[in-house]
């Protein structure tokens, strides 16, 4: 069963954008800028480090354009950094704050993409044309929410998702990160789901964002490693989850699945150590409750690496 494991998994870090926003009490931006910093230097790559969303909607990212400038400003080249965009004019300022990857949601089930975006499906397809005619040399990716469950309608059907899928690869897009907006996916529903999209669309790309909220999200992402993902998305601290979902707090550690990795011999590329040591900065200056293990787990140095 796992003699068949990828030699090395791509984490994408999502806890500046996705950890924070749900964080009530504004985080300084100094501070931000240092966490981010931080998990740079600890081999995290590839980040969400923003949105460029309406501050009145969500204030605690109206820093979106000093944040790209910092962080652009010293690791521009070295990293890959993307913005969460609502729409065009979100678009539009990640472009000019030198964001060259964005990220759009949008949901499975119309009740949570009307939720969420305030859009019908197909309205969400004609924004994602907009942007796509405005900025044709952005990189985009789409989030597809709900792909599991819905907190309104319930279990959602893989033809639904594959159906959504369709409608959103007419704009040309063909990348896609699966997501388990309320966590409650279960491995089999990862496994299943996971290999439909794959064999559905063979020349797409599909990441995996499974929430921890039932303690499960590192379960979920080991099927999906043997569905064939080798990309997640994770959140240091656990920080995160859906504001248009109730109860869909926890975001799947980051430092969790590091762990998990590295003792299972699998490269993420982050150190661990170094990783530990920004969960410790948010803990200092985050007001938000952390969702990890590895913030409070010991840390054992008489193990030797494995062979």
């Amino acid at each position: 069963m796992f003699n068949n494991l990828p030699k090395k998994i791509q984490l994408t870090e999502v806890g500046p954008r996705d950890g924070f926003q749900n964080v009530k009490t504004f985080i300084p931006t100094g501070d931000k800028i240092a966490i981010i910093e931080g998990l740079i230097e600890s081999g995290l790559t590839t980040l969400e480090i923003t949105s460029f969303v309406s501050p009145k909607a969500i204030p605690q990212m109206a820093d979106a354009a000093q944040i790209c400038a910092a962080i652009l400003g010293k690791y521009d080249g070295k990293i890959n950094a993307s913005a969460l965009v609502p729409n065009l004019r979100g678009a539009q300022l990640a472009w000019d704050a030198g964001i060259r990857e964005i990220t759009c949601v949008v949901s499975v089930t119309a009740e949570h993409n009307k939720a969420n975006v305030n859009r019908t499906h197909e309205e969400s397809v004609q924004e994602l044309v907009r942007m796509r005619e405005a900025l044709p040399d952005m990189n985009m990716r789409v989030d597809l929410a709900t792909v599991f469950a819905c907190p309104f309608v319930g279990w959602v059907k893989p033809e639904a998702v594959a159906a959504v899928t369709e409608k959103i690869a007419k704009t040309g897009i063909k990348k896609f990160v699966l997501c388990d907006t309320i966590g409650v996916a279960t491995p089999d529903r990862v496994y299943n789901l996971t290999k439909f999209m794959k064999s559905t669309f063979p020349d797409f790309e599909f990441s995996l964002h499974l929430h921890d909220t039932r303690g499960v999200g590192m379960v979920n992402m080991m099927a999906g490693i043997m569905a064939g993902v080798d990309s997640f998305e994770t959140s240091v601290g656990g920080l995160g989850g859906c504001p248009f979902a109730p109860g869909a707090a926890g975001n799947t550690p980051t430092e969790d699945v590091v762990n998990m990795l590295t003792d299972m011999g699998i490269t993420s590329g982050v150190d661990l150590n170094r990783l530990l040591q920004v969960v410790a900065l948010i803990k200092d200056n985050v007001d938000e409750p952390l969702n990890s293990h590895m913030a409070k787990a010991k840390i054992y140095d008489c193990f030797c690496p494995r062979q």
